[in-house]
């Protein structure tokens, strides 16, 4: 019925775009019909009583909406990629808790995405919310057949966790791996020369080393100890096994068949797919139904929440800006945190009298200094007018930092990555590349350093000179901000800069974060800074534009991406072919590298703990 519904969509894709090409229909022509098409069968979805809310692990989870819905992928390619906000996710969590029809969540584990880039910061606010959901005396029930420590650490949080008989669970702990690029461009001639500040600055490391420095080995191991202590724990809490358990089994077992995960008290049962559907329909009294009474986690959200007390209306609004992505000079695009784009948006905040308080919520590793300066002064002049409280997602550090340092109060969780205050600067040069295929290149001049931008030569030590006082003036400026900021001496923020990164945790022993808690407990500060009670509403930026700009300016590009190679894999995926989409990565990061100054406030390029 589902490819169906999506080959008819295609259809009427296709046909509804030819008449506008051979018939001249407008485009409010095609979008009344649209309308009538959409409105006219749509009553919702229904809910009965005494279902089970389905939650697929291998949903994709971003902080802000994306541009880009994935409507016309999802209907064109008949590929569904189910994907939700952590807000949206969270709220529809806890209106399941307070949803008497609901009985349970079952945790469908049984398809997991390989690379998933939802981090352990999203997953700690959403175990939080299983977790409240489980205290009000309803089941939580988690399956899967092969588990990472990502998926386990959200199932974990379940009373029944239940492993396919051929499954595997992987409890090896935490690694990050960093891919080194000096040896290639090295070896095809293309130059490197870096000016940074900062001993644990490791964002270009991967372009003049062939391994880790000791400062950036020693920095990566204290935040894996931090983040696995914090898996540990919370892991150990909810199935009552002692942190040092899980250590020896990551130790001396690493990958865990069905029956030993549950001889560790990993797991609770070792059961097939129709034996947990037994099971689910015993607990939403469907025995007679070919499976049981469920609705599906992105179809609940459709469900309104007001009778029950979640979603709100009111004049007085805090606004949820999400800063997610690499942060780029200019406007930026989709997925792109664009240092113009977000000053506007604060800059409107501040003048609406609508909007009571704001709430920055950030998921970037940083990136042009120039943009997050733009963004930083837009942030301050804001908090001068109306309270602005920070939510750390899963990495908020170097640029990320920089744009909190400033406000209210910043929340993060144990496990965010943050810090990194620090900032470089690399000089690329084609010399060798040049002139290994016989180009040259000669210049004329009418002063020293007229031609100190050309990439034809190494910069002269002079040169490097001139760079070196421009990062150290930035950075001086950043030490300054997080000082001011923070109210720390900036001798403490010296100490604690260096360009190194850290645990949320560590963070607030060290006075860069005040609080630990989500997205939701930030919310509920700025609610309180701004004396609502419980008088408000969310709005989110950035918003989008109307209905049809979406439709029709993004219906090439989703055509596209279509058509293309299919960048989402399920497990299992060739190791090989993910080396390479690493490499594609890097180069990317590279290109949106477009700092005005050519200085960069960022975390090492695809720092991923995995």
């Amino acid at each position: 019925m589902n490819n169906f519904i999506k080959q008819t969509f295609a259809s009427l894709v296709g046909s509804l775009l030819g008449l506008i090409i051979f018939c001249g229909l407008g485009t409010t022509g095609l979008f009344l019909l649209l309308l009538a098409a959409t409105s006219s069968k749509d009553t919702g979805p229904e809910v009965k009583d005494k279902s089970v809310l389905v939650f697929d692990l291998s949903m994709k989870i971003t902080d802000g909406e994306p541009y880009s819905s994935g409507f016309f992928q999802s209907a064109l390619s008949g590929v569904d990629e189910q994907r939700m906000t952590l807000r949206k996710v969270v709220e529809t969590l806890e209106k399941a808790r307070r949803d008497p029809r609901i009985v349970g969540i079952y945790l469908d584990g049984s398809r997991t995405r390989e690379g998933s880039d939802v981090g352990y910061a999203s997953l700690k606010e959403i175990r939080k919310a299983l977790e409240e959901f489980r205290a009000g005396g309803k089941d939580v029930i988690a399956y899967g057949s092969n588990w990472s420590e990502k998926e386990y650490y959200l199932s974990s949080a379940a009373n029944s966790i239940i492993l396919n008989p051929l499954g595997m669970m992987e409890v090896n702990g935490l690694s990050s791996q960093l891919m080194f690029l000096s040896g290639a461009l090295q070896k095809y001639g293309i130059g490197v020369q870096v000016v940074r500040v900062g001993k644990f600055k490791g964002a270009v490391e991967p372009l003049i080393l062939t391994k880790l420095s000791p400062e950036n080995r020693e920095q990566t191991q204290k935040l894996l100890d931090d983040v696995w202590g914090e898996w540990r724990n919370a892991v150990g809490t909810s199935r009552k096994i002692q942190p040092q358990q899980l250590q020896a089994i990551a130790d001396n077992q690493a990958l865990l068949e069905a029956t030993q995960a549950k001889t560790s008290g990993l797991v609770d049962r070792v059961a097939y797919p129709d034996e947990v559907v037994s099971d689910l329909k015993k607990l939403t009294d469907s025995n007679k139904d070919k499976t049981f009474r469920q609705i599906d986690l992105n179809d609940y959200a459709q469900i309104s929440g007001k009778s029950l007390g979640v979603e709100r209306d009111s004049k007085n609004k805090i606004a949820v800006v999400y800063a997610e992505g690499e942060i780029v000079d200019g406007r930026g695009e989709d997925g792109e945190v664009g240092g113009d784009r977000f000053a506007k948006i604060f800059n409107r905040l501040r003048q609406d009298k609508d909007v009571k308080a704001v709430v920055l919520r950030i998921n970037s590793p940083g990136g042009s200094a120039t943009a997050a300066e733009v963004m930083q002064r837009e942030v301050k002049l804001t908090r001068q007018q109306k309270p602005v409280v920070v939510s750390m997602g899963d990495t908020a550090a170097s640029g990320g930092y920089w744009i909190a340092s400033d406000s209210n109060r910043i929340f993060a969780e144990p496990n965010t990555i943050t810090g990194s205050i620090g900032v470089f600067g690399v000089l690329f040069n084609g010399e060798k590349l040049a002139n290994d295929n016989g180009i040259t290149w000669d210049s004329v001049k009418t002063g020293r350093y007229a031609d100190s931008q050309t990439v034809s030569r190494p910069k002269s030590p002079q040169e490097l000179a001139l760079y070196q006082r421009s990062v150290n003036r930035i950075y001086d400026m950043f030490l300054n901000k997080v000082s001011q900021g923070r109210k720390l001496s900036e001798q403490k923020v010296a100490e604690i800069a260096q360009g190194r990164v850290w645990s949320g945790v560590a963070a607030k022993e060290i006075g860069l974060v005040d609080e630990i808690g989500g997205l939701k407990a930030a919310i509920a500060y700025a609610a309180n800074e701004a004396k609502l009670g419980e008088d408000w509403e969310l709005q989110e930026y950035p918003r989008f534009s109307s209905f049809g700009e979406r439709f029709f300016g993004r219906a090439t590009q989703e055509v596209q991406s279509t058509l293309g190679i299919e960048q989402t894999q399920l497990k299992p995926s060739n190791p090989l072919t993910a080396q390479f989409q690493k490499l594609q990565q890097e180069i990317i990061i590279l290109q949106k590298m477009n700092d005005p100054q050519g200085i960069y406030a960022r975390l090492p390029f695809n720092f991923k703990i995995e």
